[in-house]
């Protein structure tokens, strides 16, 4: 019986969205995107323990597929309202590398990062970003449900010792 892969893809992305939105422990997504697999192998965790059989590595790699476009969707929502409030930290931080580059900037760069200061970061910027963290997270997110196949994989029994006084039937006859 195949679990719902609904639930764990959901919590996946949880896991996702709020550890990408958070604006300092975010910065773990600069490792190899680290919460967005954390997210994937989160989610391929959930559904190995939904489910008796061991996920095979197709629905490992779609549940996290799903977990890491779930989180594109969660952390965009949540970085919303972060970037609203800390926004005008940012706008006086921009101002004050504006004003210690002194004549060091080039001209072209200088005149990008004031008019980013005087408009703040666009609604255009933000669904573009939120675009391609849905292309990242649906990458990295199954890698990351392939990750979880191969750490949660229900371990087989060994075989049960040979009875003694049978002939083992992997030596060929005539053999000791």
């Amino acid at each position: 019986m195949r679990a719902s892969k609904l639930q764990p893809a959901l919590l996946g992305g949880l896991v996702i969205g709020v550890l990408s939105a958070l604006p300092v422990i975010s910065m773990g997504n600069c490792l190899c995107c680290l919460w967005v697999i954390l997210g994937g192998v989160v989610a391929t965790y959930m559904l190995q323990q939904a489910q008796p059989t061991a996920v095979d590595l197709t629905d490992g790699a779609l549940v996290g597929m799903l977990a890491g476009l779930v989180g594109a969707v969660i952390g965009t929502a949540l970085a919303i309202p972060i970037q609203w409030v800390m926004g005008s930290m940012g706008t006086d931080t921009l101002q004050r590398v504006l004003d210690q580059s002194g004549g060091d900037m080039p001209p072209e760069a200088r005149a990008v990062l004031e008019q980013l200061g005087r408009n703040g970061v666009g609604g255009a910027l933000m669904f573009a970003g939120f675009l391609l963290s849905l292309i990242v997270n649906a990458i990295f997110g199954a890698l990351g449900g392939m990750l979880g196949t191969a750490l949660f994989a229900p371990s087989v029994p060994p075989p049960p010792p040979p009875v003694p006084g049978f002939a083992d039937s992997t030596r060929p006859h005539g053999q000791m």
